[in-house]
């Protein structure tokens, strides 16, 4: 018989109070899950500013949730004669960025920014657009060409990555995925437009704001305005127009959302022409309506052009 030394040696001695709690401790955090560490908040948004709505779309979308983007006029606004608020000058004094089209289209941008003694870089997103020029000098508008819109969109995104390099790669990727779109809907207005028959391609429209669409997609536009909305067309230039809508019979006329419909709807009376429709020239719609950013108003416009010109 084994004596009772010997039995006891062959079991295990009990642990000690300390050593049994680091067991259990080690046992529960392994049968526990994990907890998830929380997620670092998001880097503050880079505040900017853009001259106006159609403009604070295109920096909105290759900005994404890295920019807040304040607009200074807004939808159915007209640029031409908009008078800054002492809001507008405060926004420009917080911002980093002011983004402006140029081309003399802000003709009260300097004083804004004279007034609200902003540190922010002045960036102007035609840089590198081949101007259009006309009897009165240089036409701004010349986001009515798609091919231009690229060029924003490429200073857009150059401006907020020198600003933000840790959002640069963020920056590339919208600016690729919303240049490939422009390619597309560049496209989509050549087959459009294509399609109208060439002698029909007239309109008239109520300020002179479509001559690079005109250039670039072979529709002409005859209006009773010059490139600006500041000053009311006269009874001769009304006159002239009604005279060319007979002349070249024209087929339609129309309106635009930042301008007096009166223009039109007497040309209209006058010559017998129809009424095509609204045009968003210089400003996107209200979010509710059929031109809240820059590709809707795009394919809005041709589709209102080619329903009026179609024989």
């Amino acid at each position: 018989m084994e004596s009772l030394r010997e039995t006891s040696s062959k079991f295990p001695r009990p642990l000690s109070l300390a050593t049994r709690r680091a067991v259990l401790a080690t046992l529960a955090l392994f049968a526990s899950p994990l907890r998830a560490q929380p997620a670092p908040p998001p880097p503050p948004r880079l505040p900017v500013v853009a001259s106006f709505s159609i403009l604070g779309d295109l920096v909105r979308i290759v900005g994404g949730d890295r920019v807040d983007v304040a607009t200074i006029v807004g939808p159915d606004g007209d640029a031409h004669v908009y008078q800054p608020s002492p809001q507008d000058g405060r926004r420009l004094a917080a911002a980093k960025l002011v983004f402006v089209n140029g081309l003399g289209f802000e003709g009260w941008i300097d004083r804004l920014v004279s007034a609200s003694k902003t540190k922010a870089r002045i960036v102007t997103v035609s840089r590198a657009v081949t101007p259009r020029k006309d009897g009165e000098g240089v036409d701004p508008h010349a986001w009515q060409d798609v091919a231009n819109v690229k060029i924003y969109a490429a200073n857009i995104r150059d401006a907020l990555i020198e600003a933000d390099p840790d959002g640069a790669e963020r920056y590339k990727v919208n600016a690729a995925q919303y240049l490939h779109a422009l390619g597309a809907l560049d496209a989509e207005i050549v087959a459009a437009i294509d399609a109208i028959p060439r002698a029909r391609r007239r309109v008239v429209s109520t300020h002179d704001a479509f001559g690079y669409f005109a250039a670039r997609y072979g529709v002409e536009f005859i209006a009773p305005q010059g490139v600006s909305t500041d000053a009311e067309a006269s009874a001769r230039d009304i006159a002239r127009i009604v005279d060319a809508v007979k002349a070249h019979k024209v087929a339609a006329v129309f309106l635009e959302n930042v301008v007096d419909p009166r223009f039109a709807k007497r040309i209209a009376a006058e010559t017998g022409a129809k009424v095509g429709g609204t045009l968003y020239s210089d400003a996107l719609s209200a979010p509710d309506g059929p031109a809240p950013n820059y590709l809707r108003l795009m394919r809005f416009n041709v589709t209102q052009l080619t329903q009026a010109l179609r024989p």
